[in-house]
């Protein structure tokens, strides 16, 4: 986003990038136009992450309006999977507003339709469509709440939201046959159709199951998770049950929509990352006891803590670069991992490194990579966690002459290990780095025979 962001100009305002809208990449150039910042790389970057973490700061707002307890709202705020998500320059956060607004927009519409309630939806809608696609699956609190209280305006509804979609995403329609090759691929590894080494951790997943054991426990946090199941037995109706049903109706469908694709990132559960806060929220004010319900609320809100503490410590790959820099000597050979997101920030010639393709496996060419190399850095859990490769199991054992020299990883989730969660979770912004080093010696022919 930030590489198609820093490419707009007055003259092309063209992205050439169709993964997702063009809404969320005109409103960050734009802004920096109007305050005359400079459209960089780096800039693009710190523009997107400023919008992410005000879309955050919004869905809080109308959260409560949805559901006002503070809390609810003390939850929410520590969240791991919405701090991680506030901290991030792409467009969920965005989706999440749209999302919840559009649910807040529908209890309004119960109460009183008219012309100016649907208009707000469709521009709320039309935003979410033009941010990303699938961002259509957003009509349907609407469409309930316009089913329920038999109003026709969900049909200007509807044409309306096409529109300020078309406007606010013009490129889909104008660079037609770009959009729909890239629809078609996103569709194809969405679905599992096209097979790309990124999405190898789902080849065995189970829908809906994994979100659940994989997703939800880790982007709520353990005491949330499980105050939500505790919850489930006592739940009742608000005095509003239509507006209720909606609410429950929007989120099922969603979830059982997006649960089911071959690919289950936890950016796509993300709408529905305010659920389990709800619920326990509901649990939480079961208890009449003020120092019970503090208790719960504190124990509700420490994953949040835990999980805000990565951001206030360097991150694990400047702090594996520095001990490189530092502890191994240099012009050493250290063999590292391709596709791993971003190799660490090191100074290229301060190592010989060589970034292995663990994706198209030749046990030979490893083997003399192996055999060159004095250093094995795993830069995250990426590959090993995907592929049994015995590669892993006799590095891990010892068998291949390497002895592993430094872990560097980042608070775990609170009595979770981040790692055993879906990869992404992880990868991106806190991955466990190891770093082996050889002590012992081994012929090309021993290196082939192991692998």
């Amino acid at each position: 986003m930030a590489t198609a962001l820093s490419q707009l100009s007055s003259q092309n305002l063209n992205p050439h990038f169709f993964a997702y809208g063009q809404f969320p990449l005109y409103l960050g150039y734009f802004t920096l136009k109007i305050f005359n910042i400079a459209n960089t790389f780096s800039n693009s970057i710190f523009i997107l992450r400023f919008y992410s973490a005000l879309f955050s700061l919004l869905s809080l707002f109308f959260l409560y309006q949805i559901y006002p307890s503070l809390i609810f709202l003390m939850l929410l705020v520590f969240t791991p999977g919405l701090i991680q998500l506030a901290h991030f320059g792409t467009t969920e956060s965005l989706l999440i507003l749209n999302f919840v607004i559009n649910l807040y927009l529908a209890k309004s519409i119960l109460k009183k339709p008219s012309f100016k309630l649907f208009l707000l939806a469709a521009l709320n809608t039309g935003i979410a469509m033009a941010t990303k696609v699938s961002g259509a699956i957003f009509i349907f609190p609407i469409f309930l709440a316009a089913i329920v209280s038999r109003s026709w305006l969900i049909f200007p509804y509807g044409i309306f939201s096409l529109i300020i979609s078309a406007l606010f995403s013009p490129y889909n329609f104008l660079a037609w046959s770009d959009f729909l090759s890239s629809m078609k691929y996103e569709t194809g590894v969405a679905t599992g159709i096209i097979p790309v080494f990124y999405t190898t951790q789902f080849s065995h997943s189970l829908p809906y199951i994994f979100q659940i054991t994989k997703i939800f426990p880790y982007v709520n946090g353990l005491p949330i998770f499980l105050f939500a199941l505790l919850s489930l037995p006592f739940l009742k109706f608000t005095k509003n049950k239509k507006y209720s049903l909606i609410i429950l109706a929007s989120c099922s469908l969603y979830f059982l929509y997006f649960g089911q694709l071959y690919v289950k990132w936890t950016r796509f559960m993300s709408p529905l990352f305010f659920v389990l806060p709800l619920f326990s929220a509901y649990f939480i004010s079961l208890f009449k006891n003020k120092f019970w319900q503090f208790t719960l609320i504190f124990l509700g809100c420490l994953p949040g803590i835990f999980f805000l503490f990565n951001y206030f410590l360097p991150d694990t790959r400047i702090k594996a670069s520095e001990y490189l820099l530092s502890s191994i000597p240099a012009n050493s050979t250290i063999l590292s991992e391709s596709g791993n997101v971003i190799n660490l920030p090191v100074l290229p010639n301060n190592f010989n490194m060589i970034n292995y393709d663990f994706y198209n496996y030749d046990p030979s060419s490893l083997a003399s990579s192996l055999l060159s190399s004095n250093y094995i850095l795993i830069p995250s859990r990426r590959v090993f966690k995907n592929y049994s490769l015995k590669y892993y199991q006799h590095l891990f054992d010892g068998t291949l002459g390497f002895q592993e020299i430094k872990q560097i990883s980042s608070p775990n989730d609170f009595f979770l290990n981040p790692e055993n969660a879906e990869e992404s979770w992880s990868v991106f912004d806190r991955p466990t780095i190891r770093i082996y080093k050889k002590v012992r010696n081994l012929t090309l022919e021993q290196y082939e025979n192991l692998l």
